[in-house]
């Protein structure tokens, strides 16, 4: 199975964490992201298989349709990393590293879509509206600079945890219950609507009661029920703020 190694340096680790940031560099239809997930193996493997001609059908494995949440993305080469450690000592089969490899980074891909695209991003997105609508903008910048520092320190965390614990870490992430957290944000973010469509009223200081109900209602129902499409709950609101001003004016 070629030159068995140790645990790789904390150079090489930092080296394909760095590298994770360019997983969609090379994005394209054939692979979607196998060719940036290879790029961020490249350091580890190099170590991990001297040989060039027993590394290059190594690479082989990271050269098939791959795809994943990139918030995902260091996790999972932490993962990779981990298990081709343990390949290369002879402790597990390299055919444990492709059923990893694509059962795993779908349902992440899944997961990342419905908590940090759908839920979280969301959040984001509606508080800096209403931190513009409500004029605190240097609250704004303060609030995007930490949000931005946590999405790093999760990424390398994540990352570390993927290389120390290896498979024990998808237990945890089970724990985590990332889905029903995510339903739990989505009702927030209706609030949050609330909120700033009350900020945002072209009457200032004098808020429709009706108004506030009516997203109230309309979004939370939304957020809760996820079969139904985004421009069905749209026009779905719109119709009936349009009903209730004409029925009962502020």
């Amino acid at each position: 199975m070629g030159e068995k190694s140790g645990e790789l340096d904390a150079r090489t680790l930092v080296s394909c964490f760095l590298r994770c940031y360019l997983i969609g560099a090379a994005y394209n239809t054939r692979g979607l992201q196998h060719v940036g997930l290879a790029y961020a193996m490249e350091p580890g493997l190099t170590v991990l298989y001297p040989d060039p001609d027993l590394r290059s059908r190594i690479f082989d494995r990271y050269l098939n349709l791959y795809n994943t949440h990139f918030f995902w993305t260091p996790l999972l080469v932490g993962l990779f990393l981990s298990l081709e450690v343990k390949i290369a000592r002879g402790v597990v089969p390299s055919e444990m590293l492709d059923s990893v490899k694509t059962t795993t980074a779908f349902t992440l891909s899944a997961i990342g879509d419905t908590f940090f695209s759908a839920s979280i991003m969301g959040l984001w997105g509606l508080s800096a509206a209403c931190l513009v609508a409500w004029g605190h903008y240097g609250l704004l910048a303060a609030l995007t600079a930490a949000l931005f520092l946590a999405a790093q320190v999760f990424k390398a965390m994540t990352f570390r945890a993927g290389y120390r614990e290896g498979f024990h870490v998808l237990r945890r992430l089970k724990r985590w219950d990332l889905v029903n957290l995510g339903r739990k944000v989505k009702v927030a973010n209706a609030a949050l609507l609330t909120v700033f469509w009350i900020l945002a009223h072209p009457r200032a200081g004098t808020p429709s009661l009706a108004d506030a109900a009516l997203v109230v209602v309309l979004a939370a129902w939304a957020a809760t029920r996820p079969s139904v499409s985004r421009e069905l709950a749209l026009l779905a609101l719109a119709a009936g703020w349009v009903l209730v001003r004409s029925m009962w004016p502020a």
